[in-house]
């Protein structure tokens, strides 16, 4: 493969960092353009199961993943009132050399990846992106919204669930809301907080926290999609709290410490899967402009950073960059993928129906058990 060619990456997320940083190793040039411009590093925080690990020490940034995350091999599911029911061990999907889990500020995270993006060379371009796209059978020319132009081998469209590259390209498919909202907002860690605990019930569908550090968790919590115009954004820490009071355990020292409205993050779940190609002459879809799933099981992130290892992995290994390359991609990916979005739908229609003798552990076990084998 010749090391002349070049790639367009849009979007400095999670695939698009990690997929410049593994081109950018086999000699590829990239530009990456971020339409944010302070490259998207914020939010609360993050659970990176093992096969998300998995790739991220394939990108080249597990040890810093390790330093700065908090890693744990079990489950716990409590009451709402926090009585333990159940402890379980996690599968490590990743492999037995990495934790089953690890929890980490979403911040961090973005920042040990654009560091990466920095340190591999690749042409970063913040507070921009695509304008328009023209091309033929050997390349895009790409018109940016700072007024500049370029000519690329491939264009990857990594700018999320409402991906504007995407609907340039003509694909119509859209991210559709499943019927939850959820509350996120990062917390002093308790003492005793070792793993990530889950309740189902109570005053919301789910309630949950994750370790992301020696001093800090995650904390969430699921309830019915509620319109945006009802959650003004200084009412969310009171909200989150008064959402919070109907669980017991270490809810109760979390509760007291969401405070700042501005550190409170309300959003819906999503369902996304383009069933027809994820790609268009030479734009390709990854992540989430491709798919997107609810959060129940927690394999967003570990899906878009598997779609950016397989193609990166196709690319580097193929002379041809061509439709056959790059629909061998989707096919690959398409199954897990399936699985992943479908499943985690399921888990969340369960909830949201009250169906009470759903079988969720046996789903849990299928999924992670596929998700185990490399991708």
């Amino acid at each position: 493969m010749s090391s002349a060619r070049t790639v367009l990456i849009v979007g400095g997320g999670t695939s698009g960092n990690s997929l410049a940083v593994l081109l950018r190793r086999a000699g590829v040039g990239v530009d990456l353009v971020e339409v944010s411009s302070d490259w998207n590093v914020h939010g609360s925080g993050i659970t990176l199961q093992g096969n998300a690990l998995r790739v991220l020490r394939e990108v080249g940034v597990w040890e810093r993943v390790r330093e700065q995350g908090f890693g744990f091999d079990t489950l716990g599911m409590t009451a709402p009132d926090g009585t333990v029911l159940h402890v379980a061990e996690d599968l490590r999907t990743g492999g037995g050399d990495l934790p089953a889990t690890l929890g980490m500020r979403r911040p961090q995270l973005q920042r040990v990846l654009t560091d990466a993006v920095r340190a591999s060379g690749a042409r970063v371009r913040l507070g921009c992106t695509v304008e328009s796209l023209e091309q033929d059978g050997d390349g895009v020319d790409v018109r940016f919204t700072d007024g500049t132009a370029g000519r690329y081998d491939l264009v990857v469209a990594a700018d999320g669930l409402n991906s504007a590259t995407r609907a340039m390209i003509g694909i119509a498919d859209r991210p559709e809301p499943t019927g939850m909202g959820i509350w996120r907002a990062a917390a002093p860690r308790p003492a005793g907080v070792e793993r990530t605990d889950l309740a189902y019930g109570g005053p919301a569908y789910i309630a949950g926290y994750c370790p992301t550090g020696e001093d800090s968790l995650y904390a969430y919590l699921v309830e019915p999609a509620r319109d945006r115009a009802d959650v003004p954004p200084e009412s969310r820490a009171e909200e989150m709290r008064r959402l919070a009071a109907g669980y017991g355990g270490h809810w109760k020292e979390i509760r007291d410490s969401i405070t700042d409205p501005s550190q409170v993050n309300y959003t819906w779940f999503h369902r996304l899967l383009v069933e027809g190609p994820w790609h268009r002459g030479r734009v390709v879809l990854v992540g989430d402009a491709a798919h997107a799933c609810p959060p129940t099981l927690a394999q967003g992130a570990a899906m878009s950073l598997e779609d950016a290892l397989v193609l990166a992995e196709l690319l580097t290994s193929h002379d041809a960059w061509d439709d056959a390359l790059l629909t061998g991609y989707r096919e690959r990916r398409m199954p897990r993928v399936r699985m992943v979005v479908e499943n985690s739908v399921q888990l969340g229609a369960w909830l949201l129906e009250g169906v009470r003798d759903a079988d969720v552990p046996g789903l849990i076990g299928r999924t992670m058990a596929v998700l185990a084998e490399r991708p």
